[in-house]
């Protein structure tokens, strides 16, 4: 079985939710919103499978795009969710 970083099982999430490639999330500081990577439909689908990837719940009413943008943003959410 392939050992997934968490930065390219996140990658691999948001390719998923968006219908896009892996590798259009390469650049791990790229705003998604700003870049149109990802949109909110898939921001919804992506956050489900986030939670249930790493059994960590995040309310989706207080869920701040600003915390959210990037993809290296994301695993520190991630991170600090687990703690």
């Amino acid at each position: 079985m392939e050992v997934f970083t968490m930065i390219e099982k996140i990658q691999e999430l948001l390719a998923q939710a968006t219908g896009r490639d892996a590798a259009d999330f390469a650049d791990a500081d790229e705003n998604l919103f700003d870049s149109g990577l990802i949109d909110s439909m898939a921001t919804v689908q992506f956050l489900f499978s986030l939670q249930d990837e790493y059994d960590i719940t995040v309310p989706v009413s207080e869920f701040d795009r600003d915390e959210w943008n990037t993809v290296n943003k994301i695993a520190d959410r991630v991170k600090e969710l687990q703690a």
